[in-house]
């Protein structure tokens, strides 16, 4: 993700982040899947979907040490 979209989902609610990290996880099984079949050809695609998923549990995270 962009420095801007990751600006945006900061300014999101926890609901809308956990459903965006849920459905790039959902995601992430199909390119593996398809990885396994030899179906995917950009292989550096499941890498960055690991890594948006990362940057959004740490906004996550940053939220809830945030409420306290």
């Amino acid at each position: 993700m962009k420095i801007k979209e990751l600006q945006e989902w900061r300014k999101k609610k926890m609901e809308e982040i956990r459903k965006e990290t849920e459905g790039l996880r959902e995601r992430l099984v199909g390119l593996r899947i398809d990885l396994a079949v030899g179906k995917v050809k950009n292989i550096r695609e499941a890498r960055l979907v690991k890594k948006s998923i990362a940057q959004l549990e740490t906004i996550q995270n940053e939220k809830l040490e945030n409420s306290k």
